[in-house]
């Protein structure tokens, strides 16, 4: 039996927290789901395989970094970003839009879109919603993200409206554009990103536009910018509620685990962050006690694992002393152990938040978690 293009469906509810499953071609995806961040086609300081037996279903790319390099066409005459990291399971890729303007210099906004110079050699390169959604055609995308603009954190309500508007309308023009991709178009899925800042009635007009345009799932974006916890989670108190209730919704770039079970718990489904990566590789630790800084001398001679509480084989093999010392002194093993622990941690959180939610528990799981996570 051929599987569906995409479906969702909901399986257990507990208050506005969900627990579902995506289907598509290349696999199931369990919801809420935590998506590890492949940036340039790899999950850093990780094979692939050790991705999936930490739990993930799907895997992030990005459009911006592999346009750059490899190249988008260079990446469809080797068959596919999957075939060429080596990934056979599904694959969402953001639209390039976020890192045009955090990372590249002299970008220009127009209507068209955004002019910008790399990053890496100065070359000059235009991104609109057209080329985005060429690029994710050409990388074989399963989920492809609309090109949106991302509302700075800390602008005026006219400057997020302008930004909202513009989004819309370029939310048409790449929906106009996937649709025109042939075969991927016929195999891949579309979401639409929700935009308006920390505001209710343009959040509103802003779903509004995205339903009467029709989308796949949709993802509420320009949140985790700066603007902390307490506005993230006033934003999202309203603003999941305003998308279809039958569609995925993904919280884009969270996050810490305390921000993943608080949005859980007002109805996000999906979630992508580098923190579990770019920590490890930084030596800090995520437990279910909290973030633990591995380079602390209080941990040079503690024979005990990173986690008590988890099932990683870092934890089962490995001692704080030993990670310690590979981390203070630099050791590439170093960083690929405390990534391979802190992508499982997020995949067991995400486990635990699933089966809570089919129990009917969830609000005494987030806080027992809630108990014994103490955030730095």
């Amino acid at each position: 039996m051929t599987k569906p293009r995409f479906s969702f469906s909901i399986s257990a509810t507990d208050a506005k927290a969900r627990a579902g499953t995506i289907q598509m071609r290349r696999g199931d995806i369990r919801t809420p789901a935590f998506m590890p961040v492949g940036t340039a086609a790899t999950v850093k300081a990780m094979r692939p395989a050790e991705v999936r037996a930490a739990g993930a279903d799907i895997l992030l790319g990005n459009t911006y970094h592999l346009m750059l390099r490899p190249g988008a066409e260079r990446m469809a005459r080797l068959g596919g970003l999957h075939g060429f990291m080596g990934w056979d399971r599904p694959i969402l890729t953001d639209s390039g839009g976020y890192q045009v303007m955090s990372l590249s210099a002299l970008t220009k906004m127009s209507e068209d879109g955004v002019a910008f110079s790399s990053h890496i050699d100065g070359s000059k390169h235009m991104l609109t919603p057209e080329r985005s959604m060429d690029i994710q055609r050409l990388l074989d995308s399963d989920i492809v993200m609309a090109f949106d603009e991302c509302t700075k954190n800390g602008c005026t309500h006219d400057e997020a409206a302008q930004s909202m508007e513009r989004s819309m309308r370029w939310a048409k023009r790449s929906r106009d554009q996937f649709d025109a991709g042939g075969d991927h178009a016929e195999r891949a899925a579309l979401f639409g990103i929700q935009q308006g800042s920390l505001n209710e009635a343009l959040r509103r007009v802003s779903a509004d536009k995205l339903i009467d345009i029709g989308f796949d799932g949709y993802a509420v974006g320009g949140l985790a910018v700066g603007e902390g916890q307490e506005a993230m989670f006033a934003t999202l108190d309203f603003a999941p509620d305003m998308l279809p209730v039958d569609k995925p919704r993904y919280l884009m770039g969270v996050g810490k685990p305390d921000d993943i079970v608080g949005a859980v718990e007002r109805g996000i489904d999906m979630f992508d962050c580098v923190l579990p990566t770019r920590s490890g590789r930084n030596g800090q630790a995520f437990t279910w006690g909290g973030p633990l800084n591995i380079r602390n001398a209080k941990f040079n001679e503690d024979m005990g694992p990173l986690d008590p509480r988890c099932g990683c084989p870092v934890c089962a093999t490995w001692s704080r002393a030993y990670l310690h010392h590979l981390v203070k002194t630099g050791e590439m093993l170093g960083a690929m152990l405390m990534t391979q622990h802190n992508i499982h941690f997020y995949q067991e959180l995400m486990q635990g938040i699933r089966e809570a939610i089919a129990a009917g528990r969830f609000a005494a799981f987030a806080a027992q978690f809630r108990r014994d996570y103490q955030r730095v």
